[in-house]
């Protein structure tokens, strides 16, 4: 069973006879210019990765990383760009207080409970240290 192949668009064509050109010139294992790779990548936008890696003999995992770079994350060959000085995280605004719900048993087996519906959080560990004083 035999796969039939679409034809190659015109502007993979012709990109494709140019690096064909090019290569018969230069070494083998000579890195390819910029200008073919940009020319890749925008091609690769429009008719995909695989197609236009496969047509033009290009090394695919490169032509991604430089069209995800292009739009996104770094690809690793490109100029870095300047990180963030300052972040700024904004917690959620809760709509309703949470209940809340404390219970403090003493080695004698007495026992306290409080619950309570607050908008602030209570220092619950003041709240031990007095009732352990008047305890003891």
């Amino acid at each position: 069973m035999t796969r039939q192949q679409s034809p190659i668009p015109e502007p993979i064509a012709q990109l494709q006879q140019q690096l064909t050109q090019w290569r018969s010139t230069n070494q083998p294992r000579t890195r390819l210019p910029e200008a073919f790779w940009n020319a890749a990548v925008e091609l690769a936008r429009q008719y995909g990765t695989y197609r236009t890696a496969h047509s033009l003999r290009l090394d695919y995992v490169g032509l991604k990383e430089r069209l995800l770079g292009s739009r996104g994350p770094q690809w690793k060959g490109g100029p870095k760009r300047a990180q963030p000085a300052f972040v700024e995280l904004v917690a959620p605004q809760r709509a309703k207080p949470d209940d809340c719900v404390i219970e403090f048993e003493s080695s004698q087996g007495n026992k306290m409970r409080i619950q309570w519906k607050a908008t602030m959080p209570l220092d619950w560990t003041a709240l031990l240290r007095a009732w352990r004083e008047a305890e003891g």
